[in-house]
């Protein structure tokens, strides 16, 4: 990697006072917590997630409704997913289109909350009429040269319209050092990228898909997710993300993979973040209904260990709740 990548690398994380707050070590603080929200087309939207209990999809004219109670409490940090409606081909061609979701929303975003820290996830599942996260030669085969530089032109327009970090999650093999060049090509070195590294081919995606509408219209996304036991491979492709300019990394799903955090976290000198996604979420809040564990103590049971474990980021839908929950633990 040249000294002018290193450069706008270390640049990029030192961009915003919670990227900066990312590189200390100690407690969990507030600053660590990334809540994920899944912005609507439709702009006056606020629509129930059946399999997530108290998640919703927001349209943009309703985001000050969703953040400013938690912006009071500490949020400083949000991850953004699009949630088309019909707008789906096979070129993805909605997802950097002026009017799309997650353009809007940072637009919104930038100047109603200017010290939110605004992620923006970088996919084409959501975009694609078939649902996967990548393009395809005819043959249905994934074409990585064409989708690396889709990815780029949109990780471009987010960083353009006001994402401080874009943050790639399709495992498409060079993406990272495709978008690096993107944003330094059009001057937008100060955003950093929050590679989703160490991403497994999971079950516990399932209430995801419902919430961001995107399961692949055909078969699944093993082909490029990590098999659930590659603890080899999922440290290549780490050391591949962080070649290629990654300012973060990340360990997705968290809970059933804290050895891989581990691992990690041992060779890596950079911010780790982990996913505690959307079939960790539910399972804990069903059991909770169930009357099998105290919901509070057993999250933060849960945060603790993923802390032990080296996560420096925790992206978690249970964000709103650790707010006020982690008190005693925070700095």
């Amino acid at each position: 990697m040249s000294n002018k990548i290193i450069y706008h690398h270390l640049h990029a994380e030192y961009g915003h006072d919670v990227l900066r707050s990312w590189q200390a070590e100690g407690n969990i603080s507030k600053n660590q917590l990334v809540y994920p929200l899944f912005i609507a087309e439709t702009p006056t939207a606020k629509e129930e997630i059946t399999a997530m209990p108290n998640q919703f999809r927001w349209g943009v004219d309703r985001l000050e409704e969703a953040l400013v109670p938690l912006v009071k409490k500490g949020l400083r940090s949000v991850l953004l997913f699009g949630v088309p409606t019909g707008k789906k081909d096979s070129q993805a061609s909605f997802a950097d289109a002026p009017d799309t979701p997650v353009i809007k929303g940072l637009q919104v975003l930038r100047k109603r909350f200017p010290d939110l820290l605004l992620i923006t996830d970088i996919c084409l599942c959501a975009y694609t009429n078939h649902g996967h996260c990548a393009l395809l030669h005819e043959n249905g085969l994934i074409n990585n040269k064409a989708s690396i530089q889709r990815l780029a032109d949109i990780a471009t327009a987010y960083a353009q319209a006001g994402a401080h970090v874009v943050a790639p999650s399709d495992m498409m093999d060079s993406r990272v050092g495709a978008i690096k060049m993107a944003l330094l090509k059009h001057d937008l070195e100060r955003t950093a990228i929050m590679s989703y590294s160490a991403k497994f081919a999971s079950s516990f995606y399932g209430p995801f898909r419902e919430a961001a509408q995107s399961a692949p219209s055909f078969g699944d996304r093993k082909a490029y997710q990590l098999p659930p036991s590659a603890r080899k491979l999922a440290l290549t492709a780490v050391d591949r993300d962080i070649s290629e300019g990654a300012n973060f990394v990340m360990v997705k799903p968290a809970g059933p993979y804290m050895d891989i955090i581990r691992d990690v976290k041992n060779r890596i000198h950079v911010p780790l973040a982990c996913y505690q996604v959307s079939g960790e979420y539910a399972m804990l809040h069903h059991a909770a209904r169930a009357g099998a564990i105290d919901l509070k103590t057993a999250v933060i049971e849960c945060i603790i260990g993923l802390r032990r474990a080296g996560a420096d980021i925790f992206i978690t839908y249970y964000t709103p709740e650790l707010l006020d929950w982690l008190k005693k633990y925070t700095e």
